[in-house]
């Protein structure tokens, strides 16, 4: 894709709409040639019961980044990602404010992908830790 840094963050915020993204009001913020920078504010409505932010919810930001990263990065219009397999370390809790997802290729092949995302919080603190491989679908 051979667009601006804005034309790209709106492309990518145009994904959100009537997703789950847009459930957990997930907002991408950032992209660079090689990352991709998302948000999700910590509210009660992704707490686990005791008060603090869901892995679940986290898993779910990290998987939007790195599948959004893949489409962005892959470069093609005729494809979809699907994510394959996750695994989440989550080393913090946080109650409020906002966490950040950052993602970063590890692997880019033409079929499968490997991403590294990392969840902190607003003092640059790591939350969680996700590895992410994701497949290319070519239409």
């Amino acid at each position: 894709m051979n667009l601006t840094k804005e034309k790209l963050l709106s492309k990518l915020r145009s994904f959100c709409k009537n997703t789950l993204l847009e459930t957990l009001e997930i907002e991408f913020i950032d992209i660079s040639d090689k990352t991709i920078v998302a948000r999700m504010p910590v509210t009660p409505k992704v707490h686990q019961p005791d008060g603090v932010l869901h892995g679940g919810a986290t898993v779910a930001l990290a998987e939007s980044i790195g599948s959004a990263a893949a489409i962005v990065f892959m470069g093609a219009d005729n494809v979809s990602v699907r994510g394959i397999e996750i695994s989440a370390n989550h080393v913090k809790s946080v109650r409020d404010g906002y966490v950040y997802a950052k993602t970063e290729v590890i692997h880019k092949g033409r079929t499968t992908q490997v991403w590294l995302i990392r969840i902190t919080n607003e003092n640059d603190e790591l939350i969680s830790l996700v590895k992410l491989t994701t497949i290319a679908i070519y239409n």
